[in-house]
């Protein structure tokens, strides 16, 4: 059913950048993904009067509660994951009110990952709390997709935090809030609140 009502949206998005202005498309084009918000909201755990652009890749949304006045662009991607390779998990995606998402991000939690209010995320933004095996020699023994999955602990976006575009957040981090985290930066520690940091590995570059 899912995948016949993607391919009806995709139709009718062809048709109307061909048959309409591209102003018209636009305007045209928001109103079904007002239809495709109350559509894929049904998903989740919780969600409350929420924009998300078609299309939303979802997986575990009965994991995920999302707060109110939230707006997801396009392609983003949420995975909460219960189970991988045998192993169960108790996932845990939790977005504050009034977070803006833009294109193509990436959030991935097995264990628990927490987004404030007042949160944006510019596009290309990776967030995750686990990766695929401990560092260990024991793991390396074994190709990448075949480990098992880790993680180092939660992560914690505090309110009113930016990030950049294509900011990487890796697992056990917490950034504090009013924080901003600059493009590209790649953030493996733990961020005082009130702080500009970037870099790879993300450094304070400044308080506020």
């Amino acid at each position: 059913m899912k995948k016949i009502i993607k391919s009806i949206i995709k139709g009718i998005v062809k048709f109307l950048h061909v048959f309409f202005s591209p102003k018209t498309s636009i305007i045209l084009i928001h109103k079904l993904d007002l239809l495709y918000s109350i559509w894929i909201s049904f998903e989740f755990k919780k969600v409350s009067n929420c924009f998300i652009a078609h299309p939303i890749y979802l997986k575990g949304g009965k994991y995920i509660e999302i707060g109110e006045n939230c707006g997801f662009d396009q392609r983003l991607r949420l995975e909460a994951f219960d189970s991988f390779l045998g192993d169960s998990f108790s996932p845990l995606i939790k977005v504050g009110k009034n977070v803006s998402i833009q294109k193509d991000c990436h959030i991935g939690a097995i264990n628990k990952i927490i987004i404030g209010d007042n949160v944006l995320l510019a596009s290309k933004v990776y967030i995750s709390d686990h990766s695929h095996g401990e560092i260990t020699k024991e793991s390396l023994l074994l190709p990448p997709a075949q480990r098992k999955l880790y993680s180092k602990g939660p992560v914690i976006i505090e309110d009113n935090v930016w990030l950049g575009e294509g900011v990487i957040v890796l697992p056990g981090v917490t950034i504090g809030e009013n924080s901003i985290v600059g493009a590209n930066a790649v953030v493996t520690k733990s961020i005082p609140k009130n702080c500009i940091v970037g870099g790879n590995p993300a450094k304070i570059i400044r308080e506020l």
